[in-house]
């Protein structure tokens, strides 16, 4: 488990640093500053989140069984996907709907780590 979530929090960081160019770069003389900062936010939760996936990796090497850990990870990640990700691309496409969804990432990420704090207060 632990090697899983140390390469996927390492490719979320890269994608994080990547992202982050790319809006500053990229994006800062396309985009209104409403939907840069939009944009800004996601590439903030990207990046710790994507920490949030390394300490799992690394917790996991002295819990290699405990399940809350596996689903704090995966809730991460999800929570990437689903709130980074809907910010990405409400912010490039202007779909105000997506902004809907953008709260599910954010449970999963409250979720991830109420689960990552049980698991260390259990298993420490």
């Amino acid at each position: 488990m632990g090697k899983i979530f140390l390469t996927l929090g390492s490719i979320a960081m890269a994608l994080a640093v990547a992202l982050g160019a790319f809006g500053a770069h990229g994006l800062k003389s396309k985009l209104t500053q409403e939907m840069l900062e939009i944009f800004e936010t996601g590439v903030q939760y990207h990046f710790y989140h994507a920490l949030g996936l390394l300490a799992v990796g690394i917790i996991a090497k002295y819990l290699p069984n405990s399940s809350l850990l596996s689903w704090s990870g995966w809730l991460m990640l999800a929570g990437i996907l689903i709130f980074s990700g809907s910010l990405y691309i409400l912010s490039i496409s202007g779909i105000r709907w997506l902004g809907a969804i953008t709260p599910i990432g954010g449970i999963c990420f409250i979720t991830a780590w109420i689960l990552l704090a049980l698991t260390v207060w259990k298993g420490f």
